[in-house]
């Protein structure tokens, strides 16, 4: 019996002894020159996608404000709570109510130029009364040279041009920046207008009135094309019969018109 105790507990010492040196095996740094098997790694790579947000350019290089109120109030500043004059939609012409926009304001404010003496008049208005138009293109007359070219935009990209004839010594074309504000397609297109007039909001420096008119100017075809390029006129801008029909097409309300010297 006593055989077998000490059998037992040397059994057992041995057995500690494995386990202690399987620990320190296990823990103990290894000696220089053996190898060392290492441990799998899982590394999860994370990709990081940035997302650039660019605000769109306007489509558009500018923009018309056609009056959806049947009277537009015109202010001299924004916030002011008294109007200074007002215009009445449709207009004493009996065609619908259109300004071109200049520049967004404070909030429900818009400030536009107005088809009212003087030359290049602006006021400005409730957003909320008139909406909003894109318009791509625009209009320089050359006074004495008689060319009218139409542009894309603000670019220098050339749409159209055609001869016109201008205004002659004693009422001359006006010089300025204007915009359309009505186009008209006329019956009878062998008139002293042609097919189309298009309204600028331009005004006579010399004839406060005209042919039961307040002196506006326009650009219109002829029935006497021989006199195109010239002075012709008493301020309008007139074109052959063919090239007003195609500057309607690329003309709607609210294109700007500059009119120029050279």
């Amino acid at each position: 019996m006593f055989s077998d105790v000490r059998f037992r507990r040397s059994l057992a010492a041995i057995i500690t002894l494995v386990l202690i040196g399987a620990v320190l095996t296990a823990v103990w740094p290894r000696h220089k020159g053996e190898s060392v098997a290492a441990a799998a790694t899982t590394t999860t790579t994370t990709t990081s996608t940035t997302t650039t947000t660019t605000a769109p350019k306007p489509a558009h290089a500018f923009e018309a404000a056609d009056a959806v109120v049947p009277q537009v109030n015109l202010y001299d500043a924004p916030g002011a709570t008294e109007p200074s004059d007002s215009m009445d939609n449709p207009t004493w012409e009996h065609v619908p109510l259109a300004f071109l926009v200049k520049e967004h304001g404070p909030p429900g404010w818009l400030h536009v130029q107005v088809s009212r003496r003087p030359n290049e008049r602006t006021a400005w208005i409730h957003a909320s009364d008139v909406a909003l138009r894109p318009v791509d293109n625009r209009i320089v007359v050359q006074r004495e040279s008689h060319v009218l070219t139409v542009y894309k935009g603000t670019s220098d990209e050339v749409l159209f041009q055609a001869p016109v004839g201008t205004g002659v010594d004693r009422t001359p074309t006006p010089l300025g920046d204007f915009f359309i504000d009505i186009v008209v397609h006329i019956d009878n297109p062998n008139g002293a207008y042609g097919p189309y007039q298009l309204s600028v909001a331009a005004f006579s420096d010399v004839l406060q009135s005209f042919d039961g008119g307040v002196g506006q100017i326009a650009i219109h075809g002829t029935n006497h094309p021989n006199l195109i390029p010239g002075y012709i006129s008493n301020g309008c801008v007139r074109m052959l019969n063919d090239d007003v029909t195609q500057l309607a097409t690329l003309a709607p309300v609210g294109t700007p018109v500059s009119i120029i010297s050279t």
